[in-house]
């Protein structure tokens, strides 16, 4: 199986991912496993029985797979110290908008001095050449406007999770700054860069408040699709498609230390950028089954409606760009949905990876 587009980049190199346990973080893994990378993986205990880490066995496929929390920083630099990675994928967080109304403190916890933790892992880690630290497209002052944000515009977010993770590309661009400055590289030899995705899908999401989760536990219980804000308006992606921006840019950072070390959007092209409940009715659709059922409320919570990135400098800067549009993304997360009960989730993924990569 040839998923290698990045030259052999990743074949022996140590690699360690924070959050390999979650949804990103299982998808990364496989696929750095499949490119011959050393990857040690640093999460808490996988949130389901039926999480894509569980279901596809890649905890026990890959060097170390590590139970640890990042808000413990004396234990990230024991980790780091023992494994000596190369590169790091720093996804581990508290992902979810809803859930930060209720543990706002646990959020900043995780989500500010988490990432602070690791960047000082890295510090102290003389191996680490590259750090590419993953926050997301709410970091963003959200002025719900109609054109994409850019990577230089300010930081902000309304809700605990969204100004967390603002927050943290404060954070980053201070660690920059401060100790990892690109004009003294020859002094410390690190880089680190921070990149934002959009709302991302794909098989083995079984999070709480997720469309897709949403969508495919109704449809095997049987049951109405309830859709909380049909209006809302996010750039959908395949997991696959920033997983690819990520490592595509570990490995520029790589070959030119000083030239890639900046924030970074990865989203999915503008066709793409559709309401939650035409997205319900993609699922709809190709599961073959099951109907929608509008529960908007107009007391919730605040949740941005309108968000989207514009990715203009990964795709001139880097050459990345997004190779699905959304009746694909949503056809191939349908698609692990419909097949995970029957068949190896690790093929089903590898096999999914090899799919993508030919678009």
């Amino acid at each position: 199986m040839d998923i290698d587009i990045f030259d052999g980049f990743f074949r022996g190199k140590r690699v360690l991912v924070t959050g390999h346990t979650g949804f990103k973080g299982s998808w990364l893994s496989i696929w750095l496993r499949e490119l011959g990378a050393e990857v040690v993986g640093v999460g808490l205990d996988p949130a389901t029985e039926r999480d894509n880490f569980v279901l596809s066995g890649i905890g026990g496929k890959i060097k170390a797979d590590i139970r640890a929390d990042i808000r413990d920083g004396e234990k990230m630099k024991e980790i780091f110290a023992e494994y000596r990675p190369e590169i790091v994928f720093h996804l581990a967080a508290q992902p979810l908008v809803r859930l930060s109304y209720e543990i706002p403190v646990d959020t900043y916890a995780t989500n500010v001095m988490g990432t602070i933790n690791v960047m000082e892992a890295i510090r102290a880690t003389d191996s680490v050449k590259v750090g590419v630290m993953i926050t997301t497209d709410k970091c963003y002052e959200n002025k719900e406007q109609i054109w994409g944000y850019r990577e230089n515009e300010p930081m902000g977010g309304y809700d605990p999770y969204s100004s967390s993770k603002g927050a943290a590309e404060i954070a980053i661009a201070s660690w920059r700054r401060s100790f990892f400055n690109p004009e003294r590289y020859s002094e410390h030899g690190k880089s680190i860069a921070s990149v934002r995705a959009g709302n991302v899908i794909g098989g083995g999401d079984w999070a709480l408040d997720r469309i897709i989760p949403d969508c495919i536990r109704a449809l095997e219980a049987g049951k109405p699709i309830d859709i909380r804000s049909p209006k809302a308006i996010r750039p959908w992606q395949h997991v696959l498609e920033p997983l690819s921006g990520y490592m595509l840019l570990a490995k520029r950072i790589w070959e030119s230390p000083t030239e890639y070390c900046e924030g970074w959007n990865f989203g999915p092209r503008a066709e793409s950028i559709s309401n939650v409940w035409e997205v319900a009715s993609r699922v709809v659709e190709d599961y073959g089954s099951g109907s929608l059922r509008d529960l908007s409320d107009p007391n919730a919570l605040h949740e941005a409606k309108l968000l989207m990135l514009d990715i203009s400098k990964a795709k001139f800067r880097l050459g990345w760009e997004p190779r699905m549009n959304i009746d694909q993304t949503v056809a191939l997360t349908v698609d692990w949905y419909r097949r995970y009960t029957t068949e190896p989730v690790y093929n089903l993924c590898t096999s999914q990876i090899q799919e993508y990569i030919n678009k």
